[in-house]
């Protein structure tokens, strides 16, 4: 979705091409991943990060266009409603310190978008989903005015035949519904990237669903949606539901959602992803290579259908002379702190490094729509989950707090650092974050919880939320990680 086109209109004969391309380029996948650049031992990392811009009042600023216009610092883009920006970090070798490295660019993106964004008095934060945030800041005149975006919406909106539904329980319960697509931009996340060889995909990828769910509870950030408190990452919910086209009255079978955690244990590697990609959901941006801006890439076609394609662990396929696979890690929240989201990091990539060597041991232990059942209970409860968890020599599936699972598994993630050649001191410093985050049991969702719950007692209702956010964005720029706020 970061290639850019003009037109968000389409003929039946380019879609019928459209099809035709995305057919013959998977057919060539299979012999382009034979080429040795795919395979390369070295692994890499990479990231994203999307903010809420605000103002004064940590209300929704529609300004991106004005930020976008004045800030100097690459790697800045638009994101899907005019309150958003998202930052693309640099790749870093993950040999030695990559999650220091990562901070690095962070930090000092995020002092520079926070004071471009001041000059139109507002302020930059990380956070899952803005508290703040109402139904007046989710319709159409918030959407970004970008082609791509508003072709997005009408093919979604044309697919669906009626507005999007949305209905989350929580402690308090949301129901509502929306014409187009606003209420995905809602949600803001740290995407983190894994390069890996090819040849390890297969395991590296089941690997991840396997733990993500782990993850996603010690990470979540997003308790608020539209003033009410639901999930722990209620992003998880929102983004599914947001774009759900599917027809809720089927009395037999339900098309795949086009947001999902997978469908099985992946098996023949990243060319299996992209054959599902194409089986299975129907085209929403039918734009050739032609029409896209700049010079186009092989498999643009392909690659485009795929993006649209909102997997929570995305296989990425980068192809070129120094072509590469890669996985997406979407389900991570933005924020509390640059700290905090690269021990995130640190904790994800440690696992799947750990256990990918012998995660047939597990796969043959729990049947994969567990995992997924994980998945969204994580999401739902963080830390106070309880999950399905495969154990050596067990005679049935029995469920475990997903906090005793995650003390078990630290020192794992250690390993798997030190495997890819993390340094110690880097190892210490981020896995450190994880395991005093897991004893204070303070996530960013927990702390906002807790604090709504105080200022209930001491400000007007109609105070509440403003003062929450400001007292998370004074502390998120203080730069101490989430654990250690009072």
């Amino acid at each position: 979705m970061g290639l850019n086109f003009q037109q968000h209109d389409f003929t039946d004969a380019q879609r019928v091409l459209f099809d035709q391309r995305v057919q013959a380029q998977l057919c060539e996948v299979r012999h382009e991943l034979s080429r040795d650049c795919y395979n390369r031992d070295e692994v890499s990392l990479g990231a994203e990060l999307e903010f809420y811009l605000v103002n004064r009042q940590f209300n929704p600023a529609p300004i991106v266009e004005a930020v976008l216009d004045k800030a100097r610092i690459d790697g800045l883009q638009e994101e899907l409603n005019q309150y958003n920006l998202e930052f693309n970090l640099k790749p870093v070798n993950a040999a030695g310190t990559p999650f220091s490295q990562l901070q690095q660019q962070l930090d000092k993106a995020s002092r520079s978008i926070d004071q471009t964004t001041s000059l139109f008095d507002g302020h930059a934060m990380a956070i899952g989903i803005l508290p703040t945030l109402t139904g007046s800041h989710l319709t159409a005149d918030y959407l970004t005015n970008r082609p791509r975006y508003k072709a997005l919406t009408q093919e979604l909106s044309e697919q669906s035949g009626g507005p999007f539904d949305i209905d989350i329980h929580g402690q308090d319960v949301v129901r509502t519904t929306c014409d187009d697509v606003t209420l995905e931009g809602a949600n803001t996340s740290f995407q983190l990237h894994h390069r890996i060889a090819d040849s390890r995909f297969t395991d590296c990828y089941n690997t991840a669903q396997l733990i993500s769910p782990l993850v996603l509870a010690l990470a979540g950030n997003s308790p608020f949606f539209m003033g009410k408190r639901l999930w722990q990452e209620t992003r998880i919910a929102l983004f599914k539901q947001a774009i759900d086209y599917r027809d809720t009255n089927a009395t037999q079978w339900r098309q795949p959602a086009r947001v999902s955690y997978g469908h099985g244990w992946l098996r023949n590697g990243i060319a299996d992803c992209l054959t599902e990609s194409v089986a299975l959901y129907p085209a929403v941006l039918p734009v050739t290579a032609e029409r896209l801006n700049g010079a186009s890439k092989p498999f643009a076609e392909l690659n485009l259908h795929h993006g649209t394609v909102w997997s929570w662990n995305r296989a990425v396929f980068e192809p070129g002379e120094n072509g590469h696979v890669r996985i997406e890690y979407r389900s991570l929240p933005a924020g509390p702190t640059n700290q905090d989201m690269l021990a995130n990091a640190a904790l994800q990539i440690g696992l799947v490094e750990a256990l990918s060597d012998h995660i047939e041991e597990y796969l043959q232990r729990l049947p994969f729509r567990y995992t997924e059942y994980n998945f969204y209970r994580c999401a739902q409860s963080g830390l106070n989950a309880q999950i399905l968890w495969p154990q050596k020599h067990q005679h049935q599936l029995k469920e475990y707090k997903v906090t005793t699972i995650l003390s078990d598994l630290i020192g794992k993630a250690d390993d798997g650092l030190a495997k890819i050649g993390v340094s110690r001191e880097e190892r210490d410093h981020y896995l450190g974050i994880i395991e005093h985050r897991l004893a204070a049991r303070q996530t960013g969702a927990m702390w906002q919880l807790n604090t709504y719950k105080t200022l209930m007692s001491q400000y007007p209702e109609s105070k509440v939320l403003g003062e929450l956010c400001r007292r998370y964005y004074q502390l998120s720029h203080s730069g101490e990680p989430v654990a250690y706020w009072e």
